[in-house]
């Protein structure tokens, strides 16, 4: 079995796949920024898991802390990423891209080939669409590195901790009884379980015929972005008002709440790319890793508890929520 290093262990992502590595007999070496996202490794893992989880500090952004991060690993799950940014894109670019091409030079320099990148689906390399072409580029700078890469691109993700789905959620909480949807609502998603997402990574990880190939990855059917909201107010078990709003409209609401730092669930980027669909095959998943991705219906209750009481039960860190200083050396 691997050794796995795993970037962007303390994300949503991360805290799924995770405990789906170790369970398949891998061990982990979970990078992570500060000694608080340590914690949020350590205690999302029941106590039979720890034992495979090694916790090292890292960013790839800081290209330095990077080879000692990587020292002793035979494959990199590169899941570390950001959705939005204040900053013009430039946060953006920073961590997708660069911090991207940060990993994957320090895997060239210690001889770790194996390397699965998280992409997204629907991307571009268009520099209207901040977002997209981020991403758009690290897959470029993934496929042209020489390294024995599989590149995942789902579309949205769902399950607990998710980020989507929790805002829409947190706007419906706050809504004066009406939800508003951009435009028509028309744009089409493929949401997939992040369980799905978890499983086809650890089928991938030491498997040669993954090597260079990209996968576009969805769940069974596609959503407009309207059902998506009647499906999360069914999930919360509420009922509101579904509005259409002009595109304008929310966009100067998107950019006010920006500005402010105020979450709302479609960031003034996101609404450029909602001009393209988020889809991919319907049976993709099946062809390529043979199994049926998990139906999004009914599966949202968890939306029903705020995003923060989506972490697992305290009682499962059995004391150990801040790990011991030793088993999370300095880069």
């Amino acid at each position: 079995m691997a050794t796995i290093l795993v970037t962007g262990a303390s994300g949503f992502v991360g805290s799924h796949a995770i405990p789906a590595l170790i369970d398949a007999g891998h061990r982990v070496v979970a990078v992570v920024r500060t000694p608080e996202a340590g914690a949020r490794v350590v205690g999302r893992l029941l106590p039979d898991q720890r034992s495979s989880l090694d916790l090292r500090r890292g960013d790839v952004t800081q290209p330095s802390t990077l080879p000692a991060a990587l020292a002793g690993t035979d494959a990199v799950l590169h899941l570390a990423a950001i959705p939005r940014d204040r900053n013009g894109g430039a946060d953006l670019r920073l961590v997708n891209t660069e911090g991207t091409r940060n990993i994957v030079v320090a895997a060239q320099a210690a001889g770790v080939l194996r390397f699965i990148h998280q992409g997204a689906l629907g991307v571009e390399d268009d520099p209207e669409l901040h977002y997209a072409s981020s991403k758009a580029k690290a897959e470029r700078i993934v496929a042209e590195s020489g390294l024995d890469w599989t590149i995942t691109k789902p579309s949205l993700l769902f399950g607990e901790r998710d980020g989507f789905f929790n805002l829409l959620a947190d706007l419906v909480r706050t809504s004066p009884g009406v939800v508003p949807v951009p435009g028509r609502g028309e744009s089409r998603f493929q949401p997939l379980a992040v369980a799905d997402l978890a499983r086809i990574f650890v089928a991938s990880i030491d498997d040669p015929s993954r090597f260079r190939h990209t996968y576009e990855l969805g769940g069974p059917r596609y959503w407009s972005y309207r059902e998506i909201v009647g499906e999360v107010l069914r999930g919360m078990g509420t009922r509101r008002a579904v509005v259409p709003m002009p595109v304008p409209l929310i966009r100067l609401v998107a950019g006010s709440a920006e500005r402010v730092h105020l979450p709302f669930p479609v960031a003034t980027d996101q609404l450029r790319q909602l001009g393209l669909d988020n889809i991919g095959p319907l049976d993709g998943v099946r062809d390529a890793f043979g199994f049926e991705p998990t139906p999004m219906e009914g599966r949202l209750g968890y939306l029903r508890h705020r995003l923060r009481d989506q972490e697992p039960d305290a009682d499962r860190s059995d004391g150990a929520a801040e790990p011991p200083a030793a088993t999370m050396p300095d880069a």
